[in-house]
Parts: C-alpha cells; structure tokens; sequence
C-alpha cells in the first residue's frame, strides 16, 4: 500500500531507529505515555498478557523461548494466539507444552484480554500487556497496565518486575541466534490440515452452484 500523491498530513515525524538504544513502553494507563524501560525499571508486575491482533506468531515463538529457558515465572501468564492458525501451528510446534510447564492460562484464540470482556486480570493488578491499549479498567477492575513488546512482557513476568535494560538485552539476546527460526512468518498454504480445509469448501461451492444452476 502507498498514500495517494496529493496526500496532506498534519505532522511528518521522523524516528531514526538507530537512536533508540532500549525499549519503549507506554505507562498506566495512556497509550500516549511512552517512557524508556529505565525510566521505570523495577516496578512490580503481576500479570502478563500475550495477545491481540498486534502479535504474530513469532511474538508467541519468542515468548515460548524464553520460558523454556527460564523454567518457572513470577508472575499469571495469559496466552492468546490471534487466530486458530496461530494455535494450530504454535501447538504442533510444541510451544502449548512450554506454556503449561510454566503454568501459563492458554485462551481461545481471539481478543481475550484486549476486548476487556472475554477475560479480566485480577482487580488493581499491573499488568504488561502487548495488546493496542490500556486505558483505565480495559483488562481489569483499577488494573495498571503497560503496553510492551511480547518479549519484554515474558522477561518481566519471568522476573515479576520490570527489568532493567542490561536485563533485558541478556534474556533478548539468546533469541536473537534463533531469530530465523523465531520470526519465521506463518504461511496458511502451507499447513496441510488448511489446504485440506480450502479444498472441501471449494467442492461444496462448486456443489451449490450446481445445485443453484441445475448444470
């Protein structure tokens, strides 16, 4: 996709990323709160929330490293895959098993947390969420929440705080040897049981249209 020529924007804003040395989070509970982790490291987390359409199936990968290579959490995991792909292949790939060892609560594939209805954090908790927003009482009854990457989100519940920037840069930097692996992107033409799925809803098409047609 491209803007159209003639396009008007009130601001053009520029972020040279090669500026930005640690992760950004966005602060309780204000989208447009965004602060450096070191601004507020060590703040105390009780629940973590991995989800919404702003993940994909390489967030959950990433996160599922971490566990596996942690082995037990300090904080209530909530995990989400976008979609029933996301959980069909994350499943088949052994990270639901990495999930339960840890003790983390797998929700139907969806908005879970983010809608704010399916699923509730504990009242008053703070919460690292990768969901879009966090406005007051979204996730939870007086829930303090912050917005954070899926990896960031997993090292703070692995350690039940905010981490520090050379905390986090350690924990990121065993996955960046797998990042190929990691970050792989889910290709739904590729995943037998879909194909298969895509083929019988072509035959009952073609089916009703003989039946529409009589042909």
């Amino acid at each position: 996709m491209e803007a159209d020529a003639d396009a008007e924007y009130a601001a053009i804003i520029e972020i040279d990323l090669a500026d930005i040395k640690e992760p950004i989070v966005c602060c309780p509970n204000d989208p447009d709160d965004a602060k450096l982790l070191s601004d507020v490291q060590g703040d105390k987390v009780d629940e973590i929330f991995i989800g919404s359409c702003m993940t994909n199936i390489g967030h959950f990968r990433a996160a599922g490293k971490l566990l596996d290579e942690a082995g037990s959490v300090d904080s209530r995991f909530w995990i989400c895959p976008p979609t029933r792909m996301d959980a069909h292949t994350l499943m088949e790939e052994g990270y639901y098993n990495i999930y339960g060892k840890v003790g983390a609560r797998t929700e139907m594939p969806g908005c879970s947390l983010c809608m704010g209805n399916q699923a509730r954090v504990l009242a008053g908790a703070t919460v690292l969420s990768t969901s879009t927003r966090n406005f007051p009482n979204r996730l939870g009854d007086g829930a303090n929440v912050y917005l954070a990457s899926a990896e960031l989100a997993t090292v703070g519940g692995i350690l039940g705080r905010l981490p520090t920037p050379a905390e986090y840069m350690e924990y990121a930097s065993k996955i960046d040897s797998m990042s190929e692996e990691v970050y792989r992107y889910m290709n739904f033409d590729q995943i037998e049981s879909f194909q298969k799925s895509a083929e019988q809803g072509k035959l009952i098409a073609a089916e009703q249209i003989v039946e529409v047609t009589g042909a």
